[in-house]
């Protein structure tokens, strides 16, 4: 069975002192958290620190980006090595902030994937259409399209070290939220083209997280539907609160 994955990504918020509390309130409350998977992805300057308070624990880390190079003149950049090094097991690629207020394609998404592999890192993906293509209905051939592009070139063996999240754009910080059925329709979706591109072993290995306003009064319905096998978590994962709340509804 595919175990739930349950990761914070913190965006560009807090500062060497909060990310550390929050990591050590979250190191404390995940002690008991069975049958998942827990990750923080923080901003990346407090890797090190928020890695060192992780250390020896169920909570993995994850960065929020990283390049494909694995060293040379890239000023700003940091590898995918680098993350390793520092202690993360994870990094978030293809986030929609970064497709449509940085630009990134998803070729870009496909070189930063094969990299992170390559490095021994778990790549979480993201996927998502905008509201002006749902409401166009072609969120399937946005998917489709991204997804295609995004995995281009990887094996099986690849794919099944992948982990997928779908986050319909018009949802991420906008407290709409996708229905449990609309996000299971979607997540369905992926699985099916999981099974045409890889098969049906790889299909059933990979995990597609949702994310989207996920909050403790919303994660159990969406939990529950069988194709969605965690959150990505964005504000809600800011405060212990909510995000063990999330974290409980998925156990």
């Amino acid at each position: 069975m595919r175990r739930l994955l349950i990761a914070g990504n913190w965006k560009m918020n807090m500062n060497h002192k909060t990310a550390v509390v929050l990591a050590e309130e979250l190191k404390k409350a995940a002690e008991n958290a069975a049958h998942l998977d827990v990750a923080a992805c923080p901003p990346l300057v407090y890797l090190q620190a928020v890695a060192n308070v992780f250390q020896g624990t169920k909570v993995g880390v994850g960065a929020q980006n990283g390049y494909f190079e694995e060293e040379g003149a890239f000023t700003g950049e940091i590898s995918m090595g680098m993350i390793k090094d520092v202690g993360c097991k994870y990094v978030i690629l293809g986030h929609s902030e970064r497709r449509h207020i940085l630009h990134e394609t998803s070729d870009d998404v496909c070189l930063k994937t094969h990299a992170a592999l390559k490095a021994g890192l778990t790549p979480i993906v993201c996927l998502g259409e905008l509201l002006s293509e749902r409401e166009a209905g072609t969120t399937d051939f946005v998917i489709r399209r991204q997804f295609d592009g995004s995995f281009s070139g990887l094996t099986s063996e690849q794919m099944k070290q992948v982990v997928i999240a779908y986050e319909p754009v018009w949802a991420i910080g906008t407290g709409k939220v996708a229905t449990p059925d609309q996000a299971e329709e979607v997540h369905l979706g992926i699985r099916a083209l999981l099974t045409e591109r890889y098969g049906k072993d790889v299909a059933e290995t990979v995990i597609i997280q949702y994310g989207g306003s996920v909050k403790a009064d919303n994660a159990r319905e969406i939990l529950g539907k069988p194709n969605v096998d965690g959150a990505l978590v964005g504000g809600a994962s800011l405060k212990i609160d909510s995000f063990m709340g999330i974290i409980n509804a998925a156990m």
